[in-house]
């Protein structure tokens, strides 16, 4: 155990070059110092300024990012794990410097126990792989962000999704997780039983932990099977209030939704430029159900006629593979579709979450503010769990913008908070909404988050500055 003070700073250059040193002797191609490289591994999708690790390393198993910890720690070098970079509140910047710990090649899906509903794999695994190379074992892992994110960035976000209303987000479909330690320590949290009482849920620390307390290197997660039928379908309502009361409808009645998204009219504009569709554009809900041709039909109509008592039809059905594949591929390119609103501006997201009994307050609200700011901002939302996002689009050479955007967050967060909500729902608190935390959390919940944090990294190096300063 390391007890000397904690990182605050960055280390000292001396350090960093004998590390660097050390990583390119073993590594050899797999390591570079390349200053294009380096800027890509800490690029933030956020409005956060870049700031690049020192040099990157590409592991390839378990034992090598002990190997890489070990000498970090041994010289209080930094390590910031790095997926695939499409997390959205700066969690891979490296603000005092450090080894970028890159874990795209550790790609192997290691086991797949079928008749247990579960498999084991590296961190380097996408959601689109892993559901590729399920297809054929009539099985599939159903959380899903809008990105091709990696599972390993995955379970350190608590990532959720389209799906999460009726499959639960990462933290419901972790059983076990390999880490390697702040000290090169190799610690198994649980093994692959579905449930255990036998000590600390050591698994639910490091999901959602943004790899400050580890490096996550094999995953064991839940699968399910691929249901009979599936049926999708678009629904417009005349309005936002109509769209999320028909939603909190749907979930107070019991039916088991998979899937249930938000569009606001200048999102579906946006996916309709983007993605070559022609929905009509006015608020809107995408809906899936799950299950058995008999009980997909009987939600169906349960739910149409719920839309029907809030205005809402005539309902588009997509019953064949590829027409849903083509619809639910539009909403998670809503993002990317977002520029077409605004070409060369410069985008924004962020979310909050709320119970889902204020589900329409607050977004009526939030799109009445952003109305009022005479912003752009479309709207989308995992409405069934409470959670939605905004894609600000904001002219970062208009100075008298920036600060309405800055207003406009400050507002949508305290929004939230006031709800009973939180800061963040999916997204996570990276670097961007660590200032959040204050007014989310008690000083003593966020002093017993410290002493974990503490307790597990004394030396404060692994993705120092995201989520609770130490």
């Amino acid at each position: 155990m390391h007890t000397s003070t904690p990182l605050s700073i960055r280390p000292p250059q001396t350090e960093i070059d004998v590390a660097t040193s050390a990583l390119a002797g073993k590594f050899g191609n797999r390591f570079s110092i390349n200053t294009t490289v380096r800027e890509q591994h800490g690029h933030t999708l956020t409005w956060l300024p870049v700031q690049p690790p020192d040099a990157v390393v590409f592991p390839q198993s378990t034992e090598e990012v002990a190997a890489i910890v070990k000498l970090c720690a041994q010289h209080r070098v930094p390590v910031i794990p790095f997926g695939t970079g499409t997390s959205l509140e700066g969690h891979v910047n490296a603000p005092y410097g450090g080894i970028c710990i890159d874990t795209s090649l550790m790609k192997r899906i290691v086991a797949i126990h079928a008749e247990d509903l579960d498999c084991v794999i590296e961190p380097g695994v996408t959601r689109k792989e892993l559901n590729e190379h399920l297809r054929d074992t009539g099985l599939f892992f159903p959380i899903d962000p809008g990105a091709d994110a990696s599972l390993g960035g995955m379970v350190s976000t608590r990532a959720s999704g389209t799906n999460a209303v009726r499959y639960g987000t990462m933290k419901d479909n972790v059983l076990s997780l390999t880490v390697v330690t702040p000290d090169g320590e190799i610690v198994k949290t649980a093994r692959r039983a579905k449930k255990s009482s036998a000590g600390y849920d050591l698994t639910r620390l490091f999901v959602g932990a943004e790899g400050t307390l580890g490096v996550v290197t094999e995953i064991t997660l839940k699968l399910y099977g691929i249901p009979e039928a599936i049926s999708a379908g678009v629904c417009p309502f005349p309005s936002i209030r109509a769209c999320c009361d028909a939603t909190i409808m749907t979930i107070q009645s019991g039916i088991p939704i998979a899937r249930i998204e938000l569009l606001d009219e200048l999102t579906v504009r946006a996916v309709n430029l983007h993605s070559k569709l022609e929905l009509p554009e006015t608020p809107m809900l995408l809906v899936e159900f799950h299950g058995s041709d008999t009980s997909v039909k009987e939600q169906a109509e349960r739910f149409g006629e719920i839309a029907e008592e809030f205005g809402g039809g005539p309902f588009a059905w997509a019953t064949r593979p590829e027409d849903r594949s083509k619809l639910w591929q539009a909403r998670h390119d809503a993002y990317w579709a977002g520029f077409t609103l605004r070409p060369g501006a410069k985008s924004l997201a962020t979310d909050i979450c709320v119970p889902i009994s204020r589900l329409a307050d607050c977004v009526e609200e939030t799109h009445r503010d952003i109305a009022e700011s005479h912003l752009v901002g479309p709207i989308v939302g995992h409405v069934g769990d409470g959670n939605f996002h905004v894609t600000l689009l904001v002219d970062m050479d208009d100075k008298a913008e920036i600060a309405r955007t800055e207003k406009f967050l400050e507002r949508l967060v305290r929004r939230g908070l006031a709800m009973e909500g939180t800061c963040t729902g999916e997204h996570g608190v990276g670097q961007a909404k660590m200032k959040y935390l204050l007014e989310e959390h008690p000083k003593a919940t966020l002093d017993m988050m410290r002493t974990v944090k503490r307790a597990i990294d004394p030396l404060n190096i692994m993705n120092p500055g995201k989520v609770v300063q130490v």
